[in-house]
């Protein structure tokens, strides 16, 4: 696919348009099942489930773990199973854990709806935009993964006020049911409309095992590993202890909500951007730079402080979080190779998942011995610095391979 190299955005959308926005549903659809969506809904899922606030924290951690652990087993069968059937079973999922989610008379159906919620969505379907776009593009993989990622910024921006705006006539199940309904109308017009790709590989002989690269067995994963978790372990402990944070660094909770706004708002150009100038430049060179408005940003709230320090730092993550996605998955083709991207995006998401469930606690016993938020920052700025230097080997030789 996409046989002209470094093709405008324009051209791009104009000659693809309906693969794009198939790849593009499903990580958008992957929004009801990130955190962010799940949160607008904790205190009546709480009250449903006769939780409180730190019972349902824990059991929501537990649950993301197990998700991990499928996505590990579950993610690599894209590489054989069709996409179409493949989202077919996914949006099935999907779809299950929102009627358990919300209608279930007893508690662990509803938490199995909840675990099948963050699965499917925040799991497997992003798994699936991504794969499919990163697999099917060659030339112009940058920009497709930059369009396509799109849908996860989009849905932090848009989603939040609709949701809330919808609140004041419908009770939230309803509100569920609502938001399902138009995401099948539009998977509708999906299986009937867009143009389905076929799987690389044919399917494992029963008793044997998945043909392809296992990542947890080089040494090349392992150094790449700090670089692909640095944003996502970094800011779910700023999302998680914000309150910490602005007391600690003189800010308002006011300015990082803003900010958060912001942040969701600078992931746009970031991922546009970055598309281009994989294209352009070559992954290798922008995988050793993208993290820098990020460090920026981490620098200027713990030199600043106060409300200042806190819009830079997100303004920054958010940039960097925007790149993220076509750079990263770009340099797992060129490691890995197309063919076999849904098993390493598949170790890589699950590797996501577990460090994002550890890493919270990690923080939460550094707050507890009454570690400022200030010198927290610093260990993330020196995290994210050791990270750029680990990855350098592996992106060196992702420099050497030839287009794939």
């Amino acid at each position: 696919m996409s046989p002209s190299p470094n093709s405008s955005y324009l051209a791009l959308i104009r000659g693809h348009s309906g693969f794009l926005s198939l790849a593009f549903l499903a990580i958008f659809t992957g929004n009801l099942g990130q955190s962010f969506f799940i949160g607008l809904f904790q205190e009546p899922l709480s009250e449903q489930l006769d939780l409180s606030a730190g019972q349902f924290g824990s059991i929501y951690a537990a649950v993301t773990l197990v998700s991990g652990f499928l996505v590990l087993r579950l993610g690599p069968s894209i590489d054989w199973v069709a996409p179409r059937r493949y989202a077919l079973l996914v949006l099935l999922g999907l779809t299950l854990g929102v009627v358990l989610l919300t209608s279930a008379p007893w508690w662990w159906a509803a938490l199995a709806g909840l675990g099948l919620v963050r699965l499917c969505g925040q799991g497997l379907m992003t798994h699936l935009g991504s794969t499919l776009a990163g697999r099917e593009f060659t030339y112009n993989r940058g920009r497709a993964l930059g369009l396509v990622s799109l849908g996860m910024p989009l849905g932090e921006i848009l989603l939040p006020p609709v949701v809330a705006l919808l609140l004041v006539w419908l009770g939230w199940q309803q509100l569920w049911w609502l938001l399902l309904a138009v995401f099948l109308f539009f998977w509708g017009w999906a299986y009937l409309q867009a143009p389905w790709p076929q799987a690389p590989q044919q399917a494992p002989a029963k008793g044997e095992k998945p043909r392809g690269p296992n990542p947890l067995r080089e040494m090349r994963f392992w150094l790449l590993l700090p670089l692909l978790l640095a944003l996502p372990i970094n800011m779910t402990g700023i999302f998680l202890y914000q309150a910490q944070m602005t007391s600690h660094l003189n800010a308002t909770l006011a300015t990082y909500a803003l900010a958060l706004t912001g942040m969701g708002v600078a992931r746009l150009p970031g991922a546009l951007l970055g598309g281009r100038w994989v294209d352009q430049l070559g992954v290798a060179r922008l995988a050793r730079v993208y993290l820098i408005p990020f460090i920026l940003g981490l620098a200027a709230a713990f030199l600043l402080q106060g409300n200042w320090g806190i819009w830079l730092l997100m303004l920054g993550a958010g940039f960097a979080m925007g790149m993220q996605g076509p750079i990263l998955d770009s340099l797992l083709v060129k490691l890995w190779g197309s063919q076999h991207l849904g098993r390493v995006r598949s170790v890589k998401s699950a590797c996501m998942v577990f460090s994002t469930a550890i890493a919270p606690a990690l923080l939460g016993f550094l707050l507890d011995w009454n570690v400022s938020f200030s010198l927290l920052l610093m260990g993330m700025l020196v995290f994210v610095l050791l990270a750029i230097l680990l990855a350098l080997k592996p992106i060196r030789e992702a420099e050497g391979h030839a287009l794939q």
